[in-house]
């Protein structure tokens, strides 16, 4: 570090705060060589403070200048970023991080990531910087060394993107607060409450499992409006996905029997339950006399037929079924619709109070939300980056943080909400990454409950080890650890399509919720994502309507996109009763590759990981998992699923295989969880 410096006379130049340290004496190596020209001051200069010769420009991004006692010789340090330089920092063009979060527009040049993409056309003004040494020169280090926080668990949350996306304007919801999440769920909480009492009073039936879930998803891929959980603004107006499934149920819900008695006892059921239903509503009257006819004609079967097989029971219900559900079907259809409207409309009111109440708490603060989405003034090629809001966050209240253990609680108003202790570790480790509002973590604990506020209401339950076993955990379950290493170790895979924060694997993800989602890395929901390229994984939640929206969505992303771009995509092998979806990705033009898993031949993580022990995470599937290669061109070239690879990533499903990773991490923990029985594959 030789460079000279323009040496100024202490008269001409303010002078350096004291740095402690050592002084170190320059002498010559050699008592009769003469000691070399100094190319920086001798000594520090007589007078204290700060030197304020800095251009403005630097000054402002956090730059100041002092004196090294050590080094006789000034230095550079940036009280933002922590980083110490002996040379004058380079001038950085200024952007804006909501607008323009990578200065591309800037013209700032993006150092790729060590697996790197192909490259981006964006027009770049400003040479990269050179590297520059650390502050002491007796390190002989090429750059200024960042610090790297590795997190140990179900995760890799250091894996750097391959994924590259058309920028995207800053979303215009408002910032998680705790007082409008309680109030927002409180009212979904309603319409859920009422959905279930209306199935009951007017069709005596039980509300389908899991619907209303399925309903809040269908609703959100055709959803326009402003708020981010209740549906607000969408045509048709009547749910397709919980119109049908209300009609399943009706007059009854079936079930596959395990006993030719059982068998018997649904159908005798079913067939009254028909006869009461036409009996009650006002039916056209040859609909009566066609259900009525085939009731009686049951029930005499039923009486006199004995010794009757399970086939024999299951064949008559199927007859019945096929002759009088039309009938019951047009008698109810009115009723039902009644059903689907009335919730629609009345979550559009409570999303209404929802904004009011937003409202008035962003005028206490002098802010208000834009009235109308942003459009994008152009388009550029940037590496994927979580979603940016439109406004500052308001003030927000506190919330109780009480350490119990293994698991922390979380608490505001009487709401307790729980999580493991190592997933609230990951939370700060994914924060860290992506938020940029909040450096000092002011902000965490009250981000952290609404994501689990949020979750816990979509869900319909509050999670926690005593009610984990419910069914409800397929909406939220993930891959196993050792599938997610083979995707990536296989195919390039550094990014998830549906996830959430607290079932993630990789830093990068889409997730249904970007307002509360996006401060742990979240880049917003899937279908509003426009990828050039990268290697994607899509396990999505059972829904219809979202599934086939999402193949379709990928299609057109492979069909617009030279660049290489891959989905590795995992589904339910559900053939019935509406295998519309399924049908449609294994028919897409761009599938390159298709395996089928057998049913308990592989196993997910259970969907209340971040509560549960680590015993209990594992579940044997007890359906078949489809696993579709959608792959453009280039995406083939690059990810080909050949047989060795495809291979792997089976074994990787193996039940029990993840148990044994965690072994081999106990007995070696400087291993990284390769399998010693099966080579590893590599992708040139």
């Amino acid at each position: 570090m030789n460079e000279e410096v323009d040496v100024k006379t202490p008269e001409e130049r303010p002078a350096w705060p004291p740095i402690e340290g050592n002084s170190v004496q320059v002498t010559s190596p050699h008592p009769h060589m003469p000691m070399p020209m100094p190319t920086t001051p001798q000594g520090p200069p007589a007078n204290q403070g700060f030197e304020y010769e800095l251009p403005f420009e630097l000054a402002q991004q956090g730059w100041k200048k002092f004196w090294s006692k050590r080094e006789n010789r000034p230095y550079f340090w940036n009280k933002l970023t922590g980083e110490s330089l002996w040379e004058m920092p380079p001038i950085k063009p200024q952007f804006h991080h909501v607008t323009d979060p990578l200065g591309i527009s800037a013209g700032i040049a993006i150092p790729p990531p060590p697996q790197a993409p192909p490259p981006i056309h964006v027009p770049v003004s400003v040479p990269l910087p050179i590297p520059i040494g650390k502050r002491r020169a007796s390190e002989d280090i090429q750059g200024p060394q960042a610090k790297k926080f590795i997190l140990a668990g179900p995760w890799d949350l250091e894996i750097p993107t391959n994924v590259i996306i058309f920028e995207r304007p800053p979303c215009i919801f408002m910032h998680s607060h705790p007082e409008i999440e309680a109030y927002r769920c409180a009212w979904l909480a309603k319409v859920r409450q009422l959905y279930q009492e209306l199935c009951h009073s007017r069709e005596a039936i039980e509300a389908p499992k899991d619907s209303f879930n399925r309903w809040l998803m269908e609703r959100k891929v055709i959803d326009t409006g402003y708020d981010p959980l209740l549906p607000s603004n969408c045509y048709p107006e009547i749910s397709l996905s919980m119109y049908r499934e209300i009609m399943n149920d009706i007059p009854i819900k079936l079930v596959r029997p395990k006993f030719t008695g059982d068998a018997r006892k649904q159908l005798s059921r079913w067939a009254e339950a028909a006869k009461k239903i036409m009996e009650s509503k006002n039916a056209e009257a040859e609909s009566r006399k066609v259900v009525k006819w085939n009731v009686d004609e049951t029930f005499q079967w039923l009486r006199k037929t004995v010794g009757a097989t399970y086939d024999d029971f299951q064949d008559r219900l199927a007859h019945l079924k096929q002759q009088c559900q039309p009938h019951l079907t047009e008698t109810v259809r009115v009723s039902v619709e009644g059903i689907c409207l009335k919730l629609y409309h009345l979550s559009c009111e409570y999303a209404k109070k929802v904004r009011e109440k937003s409202n008035n708490i962003l005028k206490e603060h002098a802010m208000e939300l834009p009235p109308h989405p942003f459009a994008s003034q152009a388009i550029r090629k940037v590496w994927c980056y979580p979603v940016q809001f439109a406004i500052g966050c308001p003030r927000l209240p506190g919330v109780d943080y009480i350490n119990d253990r293994d698991q922390a609680m979380l608490r505001y108003q009487g709401d307790t909400l729980a999580i493991n202790t190592l997933y609230l570790q990951k939370m700060e480790h994914l924060y860290r990454h992506s938020c940029f509002d909040d450096r000092k973590f002011e902000l965490f604990i009250p981000r952290v409950w609404v994501m689990l506020k949020r979750y816990a209401t979509f869900l319909g339950v509050n999670p926690s080890p005593n009610n984990a076993n419910l069914d409800i955990r397929d909406t939220q379950q993930s891959l196993p650890v050792t599938v997610f290493e083979c995707l990536n170790r296989a195919f390039g895979v550094t990014f998830e399509c549906f996830a959430s924060p607290l079932n993630c694997y990789f830093r990068q993800y889409c997730s249904a919720f970007a307002d509360c989602d996006s401060y742990f890395g979240s880049r917003g929901p899937f279908l509003q994502l426009k990828a050039v390229s990268g290697s994607f994984e899509a396990n999505p939640p059972y829904c219809e309507e979202l599934m086939e929206a999402s193949v379709n969505h990928m299609e057109r992303l492979l069909n617009d996109s030279p660049e290489p771009l891959s989905f590795i995509v995992l589904v339910p092998d559900y053939r019935e009763p509406t295998p519309n979806a399924l049908v449609r990705l294994e028919s897409s033009q761009f599938k390159r590759k298709q395996v089928t898993i057998p049913a308990y031949e592989h196993e997910f993580r259970h969907g209340f990981q971040h509560v549960l022990n680590r015993t209990e995470l594992n579940i044997r599937s007890n359906y078949g998992t489809v696993i579709v290669w959608l792959q453009n061109a280039a995406g083939y070239h690059k990810w080909e699923p050949t047989e060795e690879r495809v291979q792997a990533l089976l074994e990787a499903f193996r039940p029990g295989r993840e148990r044994e990773r965690d072994r081999r991490e106990l007995l070696s923990p400087t291993r990284q969880g390769s399998t010693p029985d099966k080579p590893e594959v590599i992708v040139h």
